[in-house]
């Protein structure tokens, strides 16, 4: 079924402004009829921030802005999805048009500006789904007129304890000004203490609610020495690497379309996100897991990530350019490998590559 939705709706998606076929797409799942996936290989389960995911690849955040599909996310095959980022007050974020496709670079370039419709109305809907289980993590972010952008994360934490299963703070979009800057270490030291210290003490009533930290792929390699120090010092749960990036590599063939100012992401992203990915495990230590993000498009992608460090994948843009099918792609070829070489778990093979790729030259920018 999955494969004649693809046949039918990719070229139809792809005619279509991105903004308006992302719009599409989400509607369209909110009619798909109610059904039970196909159980996975429990070979790909796999443990990580206390949780447990019965395969290792996420929706990520930016799809299910507003949590309006987190169910039928799950029902494709997902083993879990992330909603978000979720800013207290809604807001309508960047100008149209803020979202551009790098065709022949399988790319994607967005400034949306976390655009949602805040918090209250996304705790309504993942507070009417609850029941159904999954696992849904909720990506946060701060509103861009935030007087105390700090207290905005906090309160966040507060609000949606009780329905998230994993909270992302998101410090790394390119697209609200000044955001980034709280990767910054003092920044972030103080951030992370207050967000912690807020899930602690909704813990009894809410229970418990894994904290990971999302960052750029722009850091320098001091700045990310910074940024896992603090994340380690105020227990984290894990990290996911990365966001978009700002960088346009040379490589890419739509010259015109990359002028295009934010986020870069896709089969561009891959290289540098996946060294980011392993530059991360190697400086973690086994401290915490990590979720991989940035480029996937195939099972072979998926698993250079988890050999460079990555517990857990999420995927996005690729799904624009090769459909709803990647996703069983993915697994089948994963539990493949755990075939062929005799493993019992993706657990066995998680960070194998990550020093070989840390030595490496950098990835071509």
């Amino acid at each position: 079924m999955i494969r004649a939705f693809d046949a039918l709706s990719l070229p139809l998606l792809r005619w279509l402004d991105p903004e308006d076929a992302h719009r599409l797409a989400v509607h369209g799942l909110k009619m798909l009829p109610p059904a039970r996936p196909r159980a996975d290989d429990p070979k790909l389960a796999v443990r990580a921030f206390g949780l447990n995911f019965p395969n290792p690849i996420g929706m990520a955040a930016g799809f299910d802005k507003n949590g309006e599909v987190a169910d039928a996310v799950l029902r494709l095959g997902f083993g879990f999805i992330e909603i978000g980022t979720v800013t207290l007050k809604p807001q309508g974020g960047n100008p149209r048009p803020r979202i551009f496709r790098l065709e022949r670079d399988e790319g994607i370039i967005n400034r949306l500006g976390f655009n949602g419709d805040g918090a209250e109305v996304v705790l309504r809907r993942l507070a009417a789904r609850a029941h159904h289980g999954g696992i849904v993590g909720v990506n946060i972010g701060a509103n861009k007129d935030s007087p105390d952008r700090h207290a905005d994360y906090v309160k966040l934490i507060e609000t949606f304890a009780p329905v998230a299963s994993y909270f992302t703070v998101n410090v790394s979009s390119p697209n609200t000004p000044g955001l980034r800057s709280l990767q910054q270490a003092d920044a972030l030291d103080d951030l992370l203490a207050r967000v912690i210290d807020a899930r602690e003490r909704v813990r009894k009533n809410a229970g418990d609610s894994p904290i990971l930290l999302k960052v750029a792929p722009d850091l320098s390699l001091a700045e990310l020495d910074d940024v896992v120090h603090i994340a380690r010092s105020r227990r984290a749960d894990g990290m996911i690497v990365t966001n978009t990036t700002l960088g346009r590599p040379s490589t890419l063939r739509e010259t015109n379309r990359a002028k295009e100012s934010g986020g870069l992401s896709g089969r561009p992203l891959y290289r540098l996100s996946t060294r980011m990915v392993a530059e991360t495990y190697v400086r973690a230590e086994g401290a915490f897991p990590l979720v991989g993000v940035g480029g996937i498009d195939s099972g072979g992608g998926a698993l250079t990530k988890i050999r460079a460090g990555a517990s857990l994948i999420q995927l996005y843009s690729a799904l624009v350019y090769k459909g709803l099918g990647l996703v069983e792609d993915i697994k089948r070829d994963l539990a493949s490998t755990l075939l062929r070489t005799g493993r019992d778990s993706l657990s066995e093979i998680v960070g194998a590559d990550a020093a070989t790729i840390t030595a490496e030259d950098w990835p071509i920018s």
